[in-house]
């Protein structure tokens, strides 16, 4: 079973990134056929300033490998060190119907709010396509508001083998992930770089403590008995704390007697030691950029193996190659 999954280097990782998706992209990384992608060819689509995009693209590499992303069992690459991804996006635009990109979400949404859409946004569900194609990848993690783009994927490379009479591409399926614990932003509602209410994964101590006290929170003193289901600060600590102290905490949220100031705090406890090793690994990473770049060269070139392969066989079902 190949798995494969691409996450876009527009900003820095954050708690909502970790929980949502990449933990669980991780989870799946051991079955020595893993390829996964820093999407910066999509990232193109709003990331303007070059060195921003080399930036949150190198940082990327950096927070994926700390976070577990083990090399000896999984490929990471650049998408845009594979320019078989490219010319294999070209021949499948010739194939892909209109109206599946104007299905899309991205593209709908945009032009519903009267926002002008570029051509890369309306046809990234191609080049999507050809990430996933290229590596005849059998399983595609991806979060529900994603499922859609497996979909077309499956759309266009049938289309593809119907028209050419040759099963050229493996179509994939969906690994639905499971997205069931909110991840709330620091104004309470989903995070997300679009909302600006983000944590980061990996900031500073003075800083990481200084965004967990900005979170918002009701107007209760501290005396007063307060709903823990109802409280973003409550729903955090879940995401590092077991049961046990979960109910503990909720006890004391309907006792009343502690303020979220103190909530606060263990949230910042708990999250310096959920993340504690990740942290050590990160820092010795970052003295290491000629391991890093060894890491992303050699997974570009286990990627680029199997994507000529199956690029070889879109080109020759279709007449482009001798």
């Amino acid at each position: 079973m190949r798995v494969l999954s691409g996450i876009q280097p527009t900003g820095r990782f954050h708690w909502g990134n970790f929980f949502g998706a990449i933990r669980q992209y991780i989870a799946l990384q051991n079955n020595q056929q893993a390829f996964y992608f820093i999407a910066d060819l999509h990232a193109l689509t709003t990331v303007r300033d070059p060195q921003l995009l080399r930036q949150y693209s190198w940082e990327a590499a950096v927070d994926l490998l700390a976070l577990g992303l083990d090399p000896q069992q999984a490929s990471l690459f650049l998408q845009s060190d594979i320019p078989e991804v490219t010319e294999l996006t070209w021949i499948l635009m010739t194939v892909t119907q209109m109206h599946l990109l104007e299905k899309c979400h991205a593209f709908k949404d945009k032009k519903a709010k009267g926002i002008a859409a570029d051509a890369g946004l309306f046809t990234y569900p191609v080049l999507m396509a050809a990430d996933i194609l290229l590596y005849d990848s059998d399983v595609v993690p991806v979060g529900h508001d994603q499922v859609q783009h497996i979909e077309v994927t499956r759309d266009v490379g049938q289309r593809f083998n119907h028209l050419y009479q040759q099963e050229v591409f493996v179509l994939p399926t969906a690994r639905v992930l499971d997205d069931s614990a909110k991840v709330p932003g620091t104004d309470g509602e989903k995070m997300s770089k679009s909302y600006n209410n983000t944590i980061d994964l990996f900031l500073p101590e003075k800083q990481l403590k200084k965004k967990i006290n900005s979170i918002k929170t009701d107007s209760k003193t501290v005396e007063d008995p307060k709903d823990p289901e109802a409280c973003p600060v409550f729903a955090l600590y879940k995401l590092f704390a077991e049961e046990p102290q979960q109910r503990e905490l909720a006890e004391r949220y309907r006792a009343g007697g502690m303020g979220y100031g103190e909530a606060k705090g263990l949230v910042l406890a708990a999250a310096l030691e959920y993340f504690g090793p990740a942290r050590t690994r990160r820092a010795e990473l970052e003295a290491r950029p000629d391991y890093i770049r060894d890491v992303l060269a050699a997974g570009a070139s286990a990627a680029r193996t199997k994507g000529q392969e199956v690029l070889h066989r879109a080109k020759s079902a279709c007449g482009l190659s001798r």
